[in-house]
């Protein structure tokens, strides 16, 4: 990149993953650009660290699912058009919009009908590969490029008449010796956990409506298991969001779990456990890196659920798209019972067949998502700048 006038970057994250990954993009947009760039926009507080103000809190616009952005709905178009406003007076040399496509794709549009000239970039595809494919072609009227975290998403969009797309890596990876750091050892240490025992993982999600939903099934389902297995324990990571959500209702259960904080004992957990019982999302790829077998659930509101009977793909779990193939199980709605949860996870506590087919398929995850000689940051950062008129 050649000296000059300093880079001017308009980032715009809509939800907390996305200020994870704005800020690892910051961070090596300037390692790679000569001169120190101007960043504004919006993000949370990773994003602030690395010299972004935001334009407002992100907990303004972080919403998720239709019963909680309808009546949220006028503020977030308020504040879409304060962020159209504030990137149009930043006048940037790029704009950076990052997932949560309901906030900022509405973004992208009117950015692009106001200052087409502008360079207008995508990080993080929406899941056009698995419902509404005709928002690839769509799509491509407004995003010069997208940044795919998934490996097969730039086939996706050239199939659908999408936008230019490359893989850039999921920010996971990125993460992958601190997860593997983290020490099993020491965690069953101090929790007292028996090494006969059987260690089970359950991770009934980061959202309330998610917790609200999962836990009586997920609890149900370990007492089942309690009664197969003599010696069983069960570790469950909480978000601090969640923290005392999860904590009543888990005091009804007959085995009390423990319930870990924070994220070096998170991936100690991830390291000790046999298997997991999860819900679906970025989670079950977690899972997937660090090697551990799962069981995937998943249940949502009745509007939600009927939008999603129109998804098109053979899984909602990560691990399995990136596979191309069900090797994890998953169990929705109807079929997210104590029975069938308990007995698919038996499965996996058991030296069957079906632990050997998933032990095979979470190798091979690793060896799909892992890039050589770079990281995903970095790699998105180099197609960002590589987007960046002369």
């Amino acid at each position: 990149m050649s000296k000059g006038k300093r880079k001017r970057i308009f980032l715009v994250a809509g939800e907390h993953s996305g200020d994870f990954l704005g800020s690892a993009l910051m961070r090596s947009l300037r390692e790679q650009l000569e001169g120190q760039p101007l960043f504004a926009g919006v993000g949370g507080e990773l994003m602030e660290k690395q010299g972004l103000e935001s334009l407002f809190p992100l907990e303004d616009v972080a919403v998720m699912g239709l019963t909680d952005v309808v009546p949220r709905l006028p503020a977030i178009i308020r504040r879409v058009y304060q962020t159209v406003d504030a990137a149009l007076a930043f006048s940037p040399d790029i704009v950076v919009i990052i997932d949560s496509a309901e906030f900022t794709h509405a973004i992208a549009r009117r950015i692009r009908r106001k200052r087409p000239q502008i360079p207008l970039i995508d990080y993080v595809s929406p899941s056009v590969w698995a419902w509404r494919p005709g928002r690839a072609r769509k799509m491509a009227a407004y995003i010069d490029h997208v940044l795919a975290l998934l490996p097969f998403e730039p086939e996706a969009h050239r199939r659908l008449g999408g936008p230019p797309c490359t893989y850039v890596g999921h920010p996971l990876v990125e993460k992958m010796s601190f997860m593997q750091s983290c020490s099993p050892e020491k965690l069953q240490s101090r929790l007292a956990i028996d090494g006969d025992a059987k260690k089970l993982l359950v991770l009934p999600g980061s959202r309330r409506s998610e917790v609200r939903r999962l836990m009586e099934p997920f609890g149900a389902a370990v007492d089942i298991l309690q009664a197969r297995h003599k010696k069983l324990e069960v570790l469950l990571p909480v978000m601090p969001s969640v923290e005392r959500l999860v904590r009543e209702a888990a005091r009804d259960w007959s085995l009390q779990p423990h319930i870990l904080q924070g994220e070096e004992d998170k991936f100690a957990a991830f390291n000790l456990a046999d298997a997991a019982l999860a819900a679906s999302g970025t989670v079950t790829l977690e899972l997937a890196l660090c090697k551990v077998p799962m069981v995937v659930a998943y249940k949502m509101g009745t509007a939600e659920y009927s939008l999603r009977r129109l998804v098109s793909v053979h899984s909602i779990v990560l691990a399995n798209l990136v596979l191309g193939e069900n090797v994890f199980p998953e169990f929705l709605q109807e079929d997210c019972t104590p029975e069938n949860l308990a007995r698919a996870t038996d499965e996996l506590l058991r030296d069957t067949n079906v632990l050997a087919r998933q032990k095979s398929g979470l190798e091979r995850v690793a060896e799909k998502t892992l890039l050589e000689n770079t990281t995903p940051s970095r790699e998105a950062a180099r197609v960002v700048l590589s987007c960046l008129p002369d």
